[in-house]
């Protein structure tokens, strides 16, 4: 009875002809099997928690895919052209045509940075979205914001030899448990470098203008203990870019430990003002 029962057990899947089932049709038996299995859990999940979208709140058709629903991710309004060379803020055209190299007039008077990108403007679904990823702790979502910066960013990331994620103040960290920073820095596909430690805590940059941000963070960054940047070409990471003065803070310390060039690339940008 034993060897006939191993010997049922070692039979290959057959097919509905009764022929053994060819190895691609078994894995899209399986395949097939999986989806009905992952929708069947969408709908428990959905029908016993009734969980809201992270960003708007309606309930989530597929809570075990996102915490985010399909209408709030499609609602991302990615950055148009033209862009500056720089920074990445959008660029009115006329600006464009006028001066034969497309950067903002801000980077024409002090450029800081070699090349930066965002995904869009910090407003609507993706403020939604970054604020549900930083403040809600719905750390799934890195990944796909991740992809997004990638497809974004993919002139800041080429050739980069390590992303950089600004840092938490070691008690920021404690309460937050983790860095969502490191996190966004982590799915983009580049070796993450912890180059940068917070030596000092600060208050939340909200609140504070543009001149109080950048006091706000003088000094609070310092290059990370037996970190080696000479030479590298690294990209500062971050969730949002509003004023720039955290990110400047972080390139300025880069910069003097001699990082041959330094790029930025964040989640989001705040614009000060639409473009018609």
């Amino acid at each position: 009875m034993l060897s006939g029962s191993r010997s049922a057990r070692s039979q290959p899947e057959r097919d509905p002809d009764g022929l053994p089932a060819a190895p691609e049709q078994t894995g899209t038996v399986l395949r097939q099997a999986v989806a009905v299995f992952g929708r069947g859990i969408d709908a428990l999940v959905a029908v016993l928690l009734a969980p809201g979208c992270a960003a708007c709140g309606a309930p989530l058709e597929a809570p075990a895919a996102s915490p985010v629903c399909g209408p709030c991710w499609a609602a991302i309004v990615p950055f148009a052209g033209p862009l500056c060379a720089r920074c990445g803020v959008p660029l009115p055209s006329w600006r464009v045509i006028s001066v034969a190299e497309s950067v903002c007039a801000r980077c024409r008077r002090a450029p800081s940075v070699a090349a930066a990108a965002a995904i869009g403007a910090y407003e609507g679904a993706l403020r939604a979205i970054v604020h549900a990823l930083k403040y809600g702790g719905r750390r799934s979502l890195a990944p796909r914001l991740g992809a997004l910066m990638r497809a974004s960013g993919e002139a800041v990331l080429l050739g980069a030899d390590a992303a950089v994620p600004v840092p938490l103040h070691r008690r920021r960290h404690r309460e937050r448990g983790f860095n969502q920073a490191a996190d966004l820095a982590a799915c983009l596909g580049v070796p993450v470098l912890h180059a940068l430690r917070r030596v000092r805590a600060t208050p939340s940059q909200l609140g504070f203008r543009a001149a109080g941000r950048r006091a706000n963070v003088r000094g609070a960054f310092a290059l990370a203990r037996r970190a080696e940047v000479a030479g590298l070409r690294l990209v500062v990471v971050d969730d949002v870019c509003t004023t720039g003065a955290t990110l400047e803070a972080c390139v300025a310390v880069l910069r003097d430990a001699g990082a041959s060039e330094i790029r930025v690339i964040t989640a989001a940008r705040a614009v000060r003002q639409r473009l018609e």
